[in-house]
């Protein structure tokens, strides 16, 4: 299908979304919009030419704390990034849009790219001479630019606000990010609606023309249909799942019943869950069990309970293990703490595992889940994400985020809230009964132990 084709039926996209309406003069709009964005970044108010859709992304920007003269990371590389795109939803659909927009990119001297939910870019494909100018600034497979974390450009405010955007030179919030023009379009898993990431077209002003626009919406239609015919062929969702975060005792659904297990069943599971090659019963009996005096027969009645309850041919022995692979919730958020997907897992995250064991295997494994997750959420500095935690029953008297959320969002509620805490910090010796919060830079494990709230 042509670009023309694609373009059919798309007269209405000319909308304050778009950047430049037919008959502007680009270079005036140029002169204003820097005008505008010194006026911004000096006194921090928006003037009446720029667009909303940009006006609301600068605030946004700013209030992440990104700088105008900042720059993108590179965050996946080299076999990260190849494993982590390879298993992408959108690498299925990577053929249709060089198809679509390969020879468009190449012959324009224009670049086509496409990044995941989190605005990381996953592949950057285009006019070689545009791609050597274009890395010179970061934008290269694997770099993150999420608006949060480099402010207004397509593909980062595209997924943001989910849906089509046009950036034009200076609205770019980054100052050696405003030479060129970007549009791009969020493109949607079809079956759930979720954002999978966006497609873009990056390059020069030409792009600012309406149809650029239309153009990259219309091969985001076209990939969204495609990923639904593919639909069908994805596996069948009969794997057993586990479900033990935030809560003391873990449910399992399997073959469409949902079992709710005791705390030992719970403990048992998310272990031999994690270890699909099996413990024996030595091993299993000093994850379990804190005290010495336990005895193997103990433990073998416990297993002997839960292999009634699962039904026959799940609950293997010698060593025991699990017959069949079972997806817990721990491990969803693992995959996606070692992919980089820090918004996915900090989702996926529930609270903390079991809160109520003691069991010391489940206990270290609490402890290194929670203290992986809140130190990849201070090193991305992501305000909301930090909230989210900050303001959850496990993070409210977490010193460190509330730090961290202080310097990327310094409102007076989250200023106030950090002087009480290391006010707290700071005071005479608590007398017995008395509840003092601890750093935890003094007690790593600190919020890992914190009971959820209850709905």
């Amino acid at each position: 299908m042509s670009p023309a084709a694609l373009l059919s039926g798309e007269a209405d996209l000319t909308d304050p979304w778009v950047a430049l309406e037919p008959g502007a003069d680009p270079a005036e709009r140029v002169r204003t919009l820097r005008r505008a964005h010194e006026t911004f970044t000096e006194v921090g108010t928006v003037p009446t030419p720029v667009r909303s859709v940009v006006a609301d992304s600068w605030r946004r920007s700013a209030r992440a704390g990104v700088g105008p003269d900042g720059t993108a990371s590179v965050e996946l590389a080299d076999g990260d990034l190849g494993a982590y795109r390879a298993e992408h939803p959108l690498a299925r659909v990577m053929p249709l849009f060089r198809e679509l927009m390969g020879t468009f990119a190449a012959d324009g001297e224009h670049l086509l790219a496409v990044c995941d939910e989190h605005g990381r870019l996953l592949w950057v494909e285009g006019h070689p001479t545009t791609r050597r100018r274009a890395g010179r600034m970061n934008f290269v497979p694997g770099a993150r630019w999420a608006e949060s974390a480099v402010g207004t450009n397509a593909p980062g405010t595209a997924v943001a606000v989910d849906r089509p955007v046009q950036v034009f030179a200076a609205e770019h919030f980054i100052r050696r990010v405003q030479p060129w023009t970007c549009a791009a379009a969020p493109v949607h898993d079809p079956r759930t609606g979720r954002v999978l990431g966006a497609v873009d077209i990056t390059g020069g002003d030409g792009l600012a023309h309406p149809h650029s626009l239309g153009f990259v919406q219309a091969v985001a239609r076209a990939a969204e249909s495609h990923l639904a015919l593919l639909a069908p062929q994805l596996p069948a969702a009969d794997t057993p799942e586990l479900s033990a975060l935030g809560r003391d005792e873990a449910t399992l659904l399997i073959g469409g019943r949902r079992v709710r297990l005791s705390r030992r069943h719970s403990e048992i599971l998310v272990l031999l869950a994690r270890h699909p090659e099996g413990l024996t019963g030595d091993e299993l009996q000093c994850a379990l069990y804190e005290d010495e005096s336990v005895t193997p027969v103990t433990l073998r009645a416990e297993l002997a309970r839960l292999r009634r309850l699962l039904g026959p041919g799940l609950l293997g022995s010698r060593p025991y293990r699990l017959t069949v692979p079972v997806e817990s919730d721990v491990s969803v958020v693992e995959r996606r703490l070692e992919t980089g997907a820090i918004t996915g897992a900090a989702a996926a995250y529930a609270g903390p595992l079991l809160p109520g064991s003691q069991a010391p295997a489940v206990v270290r494994l609490r402890r290194l889940l929670a203290d992986g997750l809140r130190t990849a959420l201070i090193a991305r500095r992501d305000p909301d994400l930090l909230a989210d935690w900050a303001h959850a029953p496990w993070g409210e008297d977490d010193l460190d985020v509330w730090r961290a959320l202080a310097a990327v969002r310094p409102t007076s509620a989250v200023r106030s809230r950090l002087a009480a805490l290391e006010s707290e910090l700071t005071a005479p010796p608590a007398r017995h009964g008395d509840r003092r919060p601890v750093a935890l830079a003094e007690a790593p494990a600190r919020a890992t132990y914190l009971q959820p709230r209850r709905p």
